[in-house]
């Protein structure tokens, strides 16, 4: 089954020509069945290249999935068309008084910026205190997942030497998780970072459990025991180009970064990268959309958020 979009969204173009269903607004108004209402409060500057990316791994579901865009109403994004935003996006003044199934919140280059002087931080809470009320799982990505941490446990980030970039290799910590179903027991990933949170930080809060691990990279992916909030700081959901392209534009800036460990064959950055990440990337979207979204969220979207 697909996931409705607006109609017009340049993603779709994308996602159809590789064999991606997607649904238009028309379409699914004939459509008599319970969707899921997934929001994307998208903090990345390339607004329209993340949005391909995560419709792209939510897309192989069984369900049809509503998809909304949110943006901050107290920071005006500079690298995206301001008509794009007008025309895909709304603001959490738009969005409150709505339920959903499903809430991601995506990463954002602040690692060097201080929570509390992120310029849309105090809009951030807001919408994370909403989601305890009106979103039946939360999906925090990257920098997102940090500042959830952060926000809702006090648990402090630390800087690593040098930015941890490449691919990575992460150790199962629970392999009876749905969320982990049918992962290997050891996967790949990229990761993108110059921050990262403590093992042992996470292990000292009761309501939070480590389900993936690497031995370089550090914490992966955890969630709470209730299966509310979920933290994954890898990007299973980068195309086979995102770390290059990263690689090079810091290379024009003079930034002389290090080659991406484990992407170019050789360390040879004039060769394309191998994909070995893409299966647990669809994996990971697809395992939380369907055990930890459409298998448990009320059929009543109003019932959403309710205390039993």
């Amino acid at each position: 089954m697909p996931i409705k979009i607006q109609d017009s969204l340049p993603a779709q173009s994308i996602l159809e020509k590789e064999n991606i269903f997607v649904m238009t607004e028309y379409r699914a108004m004939h459509q008599d069945i319970r969707p899921l209402n997934v929001l994307i409060l998208n903090l990345m500057p390339t607004k329209e290249v993340t949005e391909t990316q995560l419709l792209r791994k939510l897309s192989n579901s069984p369900l049809q999935v509503n998809v909304d865009f949110l943006q901050t109403a107290t920071y005006q994004s500079k690298h995206t068309d301001v008509s794009h935003l007008d025309t895909f996006y709304m603001t959490f003044d738009e969005v409150k008084d709505r339920k959903y199934d499903g809430l991601i919140i995506t990463g954002a280059p602040l690692a060097y910026v201080k929570y509390e002087e992120v310029a849309y931080w105090k809009e951030l809470c807001s919408i994370i205190d909403w989601a305890e009320t009106h979103v039946h799982s939360t999906f925090y990505l990257c920098w997102g997942a940090f500042a959830g941490l952060h926000y809702h446990y006090g648990i402090d980030h630390f800087y690593y030497d040098e930015k941890l970039s490449g691919i990575y290799s992460h150790k199962i910590i629970k392999s009876t998780s749905p969320l982990l179903r049918g992962f290997d027991d050891v996967f790949y990933a990229p990761q993108s970072r110059e921050i990262g949170v403590r093992k042992k930080d996470i292990e000292a809060v009761p309501e939070l459990e480590l389900l993936a691990y690497s031995d370089i990279a550090g914490v992966t992916i955890a969630k709470t025991v209730d299966s509310r909030k979920f933290f994954v700081t890898c990007h299973t959901e980068y195309d086979a180009d995102t770390l290059a392209k990263e690689y090079f534009r810091d290379l024009e800036k003079g930034l002389n970064p290090k080659i991406p460990a484990n992407y170019f064959p050789d360390d040879d950055p004039s060769r394309e990268p191998i994909v070995n990440w893409r299966s647990a990337g669809q994996l990971l979207y697809t395992n939380w959309l369907n055990y930890y979204v459409y298998q448990s969220t009320p059929y009543d979207v109003e019932a959403i958020g309710n205390k039993k």
